[in-house]
């Protein structure tokens, strides 16, 4: 107690190392509690078909050029895939979205009338587009929420208002409802719905489309369903039984367990990094220790000449270490969970607390602040009680 400041600053390391531990640990799992959320809002039965890598010469080129999908693949997975419910085809395009002398740069979809559902967005005010629409290429779409506070006025209704992309004037039919940003930070109100057919025709000119999204009857036959998706889209596509497929299959499980697996890894080095500084902390103890057995030479010599053993010196220091410990680990977990709640609040993510890296982290520190007293306490008790009394 008579020194305060050398007691803090010994502690100081510790309660900074398990501070950045605990934060690190909670942040991560917010992130991945954050991840889960996102791709369920998107529909946990979702199955997404895309094209696969382009290779020459064992060489990834990309699956932008690749041509692999088409709109007749759609029609034969609705018709043949039993544990399918609803299929759209999926084309994107960006573009410069202009009302007035007002523009934004946005990104255009273009599906069928089941896109909105499979992708669980929902409308605000105004339609959806017809099959009436996708047939004719008609130049409609349903527009997210970014685009209506970009390109209008507040209190301004967009619909039936005519606007442009690029150079193709198309009629707004309905505005979508808010979504928010997704698990990787991209806003999902800046867009635009459209029929595929519109944009694939009237905008990017091709006769091949760039994703296939399907929706499983439910969840528990969604394997089934990727089974049955593949196998259908490999007959149509002519693959030999031994050919690599010319497309990938994908559910929101295996996005998830792919985003968690990302995260996982990101918050595992930033562990090691936070561990480092936990380290740090423990030498910073064990030298506070050894100052301390210095300092306390004579104090030693005279507990021992009225008959303190080695082993009741040895326990003195060693307490002394272990509470030092523990009460920056104390410190510690309460300035973690204080960092995590506003970061956490700050970027918008779930606060989690795990309770298991607490414990671990409040254990740790007890056995740290053992090893780390251990080699002083050790020294104090091997003193010569004679030498000590003499020590000035």
């Amino acid at each position: 107690m008579r020194n305060k400041t050398r007691t803090a600053l010994s502690m100081l390391g510790i309660i900074i190392g398990i501070a950045a531990v605990i934060a690190v640990v909670n942040l991560g799992e917010g992130l991945k509690q954050s991840t889960a959320n996102q791709l369920s809002d998107m529909g946990t039965n979702l199955i997404m078909v895309m094209r696969a890598n382009q290779r020459r010469g064992g060489i990834s080129m990309g699956a932008s050029n690749v041509q692999s999908l088409t709109v007749h693949d759609c029609e034969i997975i609705e018709k043949n895939a039993k544990n399918i419910t609803m299929v759209s085809p999926v084309v994107n395009s960006a573009g410069q979205i202009v009302n007035g002398s007002k523009n934004w740069s946005g990104t255009v979809y273009g599906g069928s009338t089941d896109y909105l559902e499979i992708r669980k967005y929902e409308i605000a005010t105004g339609v959806n587009f017809t099959d009436d629409d996708v047939k004719k290429y008609a130049k409609v779409g349903l527009i997210g929420q970014t685009i209506v506070e970009e390109l209008f006025d507040d209190g301004e209704d967009p619909i039936g208002k005519t606007i442009r992309i690029g150079n193709m004037p198309f009629r707004v039919i309905g505005t979508l409802k808010e979504k928010g940003e997704n698990g990787m930070g991209m806003d999902q109100d800046d867009i635009v719905i459209m029929p595929y057919s519109t944009v694939q025709k009237r905008m990017l000119g091709v006769n091949y489309i760039q994703q296939i999204v399907c929706s499983a009857v439910s969840e528990d036959v969604a394997e089934a369903a990727v089974t049955e998706v593949e196998n259908l889209l490999r007959a149509s596509h002519k693959i030999p039984e031994n050919g690599a497929n010319d497309f990938e299959v994908r559910t929101q499980q295996e996005m998830l367990e792919m985003m968690t697996s990302m995260t996982g890894m990101i918050t595992t080095v930033l562990i090691a990094i936070a561990l480092i500084s936990l380290l740090v902390g423990v030498i910073g103890i064990m030298n506070i220790m050894y100052v301390t057995v210095t300092e306390r030479t004579k104090e030693i010599g005279l507990r021992m000449s009225i008959g303190a053993k080695n082993a009741a010196i040895l326990m003195q220091f060693l307490t002394e270490s272990i509470i030092l410990s523990l009460i920056g680990g104390v410190l510690g977990l309460l300035l973690g969970i204080g960092l995590s709640y506003v970061v956490a609040l700050v970027m918008s993510l779930p606060f989690v607390v795990n309770v298991l890296w607490m414990f671990i982290s409040f254990i740790s520190c007890a056995i740290l602040g053992l090893i780390a007293g251990f080699f002083p306490a050790l020294k104090a008790s091997r003193t010569d009680p004679i030498n000590a009394l003499r020590y000035e």
